[in-house]
């Protein structure tokens, strides 16, 4: 998940007698949660997701580049976003069991293919990572594992558990800036989610840092350094920090509330955006010369380069993610901007000092659209992070979920073009191009125009296709403003939007196949394993669609609290983290894996809205 964006602690929350805890057996342990999983399982000692039909053109090199991993592990599967990942089978349907709203505590009598469940804090945005048998998620400090940091203490967190057993393993703990608001927002901790490679992980805090870790903490008696400077070195349950990187101090960005980019790396090169945005009034931008993009070496957090093209024109945060991957057998790193423009830059170091090499940019919005704070305007942000696939970059548009819904586009990019590849031009009445405007390219009222650019990128364009042909989109057949990536696979491309509809398309045309409606808000992108679809909801609910060109639901599973993370799957265990606690679901050990039987039906809310 999805991802970080101005989550006010409203925005939504679920009820709190609705907060009830799902853990199979609880303990105190150094003032935190200890945590018995359900069942046994076999060994996992997870390798890194691949993605489909990407893994051999991801990690070919770059000349006079070295070979990137090919085990990393991170938030949408691979550099590429496209979250297609082969995990062998997976349940189609589970059922959590009964909870105590008062205590926390999971009763397993009724549960069916959860394998275990852990604490995670009051409000968790960020989505679990696997990598070398331990699973990652960013959160608050809500279950209070550390006992110098109980759980009334407000903090950015990462926490790390055994993947098998849901093991509590360690925390690394950011403290709040002094700021506030305005740059940290309370509660919500860290929202952005780890690149793991080895035994190396990078996450950016709540205070806008880039940091290095040790995946194995402090367990292995080491202090890796050159980072020294960790409160309790060698604590056993506290993180193992190689490097920080503070955007904040070293490169003078002012994130909007929170940092939440999820980073990547080629190579040597991690890519970060800064989150450099606006202040509170929502009209200046304290730092408009601060870069927006940054490529760190991912060993020692030396800046390589850094790009500000985004600069005055931020219309709010910046809080999407890049991309990475060989398109037209040229190795691009692409920028989702604050100011509604895409940009691919050369993934190499071998550039003029502190600058990177500009490929291409794309303007997400029609020149007319006009920017407004109160999210009555038509010109939207990229806060969703681009997918690519097929030599194809797949992005969409949105803006903050606290501004509403609204109409957006869902855009197909033909990444090979140079240069300025959006659909249109923006021209004065003089005939002059007109440089971009954060509030609105184009004005009517004073003569400007709208030519058509000839050197345009675009593939495809989606706003909505009227299939029952009665001349207008009804809203089911609307695109609406969303987060979330979306997901490619056999053709097909599956995205969720803020409105609770669900599109499925054709993804080399755009032909619009069908549509559901969750009836609640989709934060997280979908995950595709094991031939199936899933997706989760504000609501708490997954579906599991088929992968299939016709509308089939296979089942819809109640998670019993709101959830805003993508899913993710590794070696036949599918993980989600809802609003306060991480589920692994897997089938038993005693379960027949080819045919599932189904269940009986459990009423979600969906049903009762219904």
């Amino acid at each position: 998940m999805t991802k970080g964006f101005l989550m006010k602690n409203t925005l939504g929350c679920v009820f709190w007698g609705c907060l009830a805890g799902l853990i199979v057996g609880i303990g105190m342990a150094k003032g935190g949660w200890a945590v018995f999983p359900a069942g046994g399982g076999d060994s996992l000692l997870s390798p890194c997701a691949l993605s489909e039909g990407v893994l051999e053109k991801e990690n070919r090199p770059f000349p006079g580049e070295k070979k990137p991993s090919s085990c990393q592990a991170q938030w949408g599967g691979g550099s590429q976003r496209n979250n297609v990942l082969q995990t062998g089978p997976l349940p189609t349907q589970w059922r959590i069991g009964s909870l105590d709203p008062h205590t926390g505590v999971w009763d397993r009598q009724g549960a069916k293919n959860i394998r275990w469940v852990a604490r995670l804090g009051t409000q968790t945005y960020g989505a679990p990572v696997v990598s070398g048998g331990k699973v990652f998620c960013g959160t608050n400090n809500g279950a209070g594992y550390l006992a110098r940091y109980p759980a009334t203490v407000d903090l950015g967190c990462l926490l790390a558990f055994d993947a098998r057993t849901g093991r509590f393993l360690w925390q690394l703990s950011r403290e709040k800036l002094s700021t506030g608001s305005a740059h940290d927002w309370p509660e919500v901790g860290i929202c952005s989610n780890p690149l793991v490679e080895g035994d190396r992980l990078w996450i950016v805090t709540n205070r806008g840092e880039v940091v290095c870790l040790d995946t194995e903490g402090f367990l292995d008696g080491e202090n890796d350094g050159p980072y020294r400077q960790e409160p309790i070195p060698h604590a056993a349950h506290e993180a193992d920090i190689v490097w920080i990187f503070d955007m904040m101090q070293q490169v003078g960005s002012r994130q909007h509330n929170m940092a939440s980019c999820s980073v990547t790396a080629w190579g040597d090169l991690l890519f970060v955006c800064t989150g450099n945005g606006v202040d509170e009034s929502h009209q200046n931008i304290p730092a408009p010369e601060a870069p927006s993009f940054l490529a760190l070496d991912k060993h020692t957090g030396k800046r390589i380069w850094a790009d500000n093209s985004p600069g005055k024109n931020i219309l709010h945060g910046q809080w999407g993610s890049p991309a990475l991957g060989i398109l037209g057998d040229v190795p691009q790193v692409i920028f989702p901007g604050g100011d509604g423009w895409l940009y691919s830059f050369l993934a190499a170091p071998q550039q003029p000092p502190e600058r990177p090499k500009l490929l291409w940019k794309f303007d997400s919005n029609p020149k007319t659209a006009l920017w407004r704070n109160d999210g009555r305007g038509d010109r939207n942000e990229l806060i969703a992070t681009p997918v690519l696939w097929n030599n194809r970059v797949y992005i969409a548009t949105g803006q903050d979920p606290q501004l509403g819904e609204g109409p957006a586009i869902l855009w197909c990019i033909d990444p090979t073009r140079r240069g300025d590849v959006s659909p249109e031009w923006a021209i004065d009445r003089q005939g002059h191009p007109i440089l971009p405007r954060r509030l609105q390219a184009v004005d009517p009222k004073a003569g400007e125009v709208i030519q058509p650019n000839p050197n345009s990128a675009v593939v495809w364009k989606y706003t909505g296709q009227d299939q029952n042909g009665d001349g207008r989109l009804d809203f089911e057949e609307t695109f609406h403003r969303t987060i979330a990536m979306p997901v490619v696979a056999q053709g097909l491309l599956v995205i969720g939007d803020f409105s609770g509809l669900v599109h499925c398309l054709d993804a080399q045309t755009g032909q619009l196949l069908w549509t559901h409606d969750m009836l609640a808000s989709i934060w997280a992108s979908p995950l595709v394993a094991d031939g199936k679809v899933y997706l989760a909801d504000e609501d708490g609910d997954v579906v599991v669609f088929a992968l299939s060109r016709e509308k089939k639901i296979l089942a819809e599973n109640s998670m019993g609290q709101a959830l805003y993370g993508t899913p993710t799957a590794v070696n036949g265990l599918l993980y989600i983290a809802s609003r306060t606690h991480l589920i692994a679901i897997g089938f038993e050990d005693n379960a027949e894996k080819s045919t599932e039987k189904p269940l009986p039906p459990t009423p979600t809310s969906s049903d009762q809205r219904r």
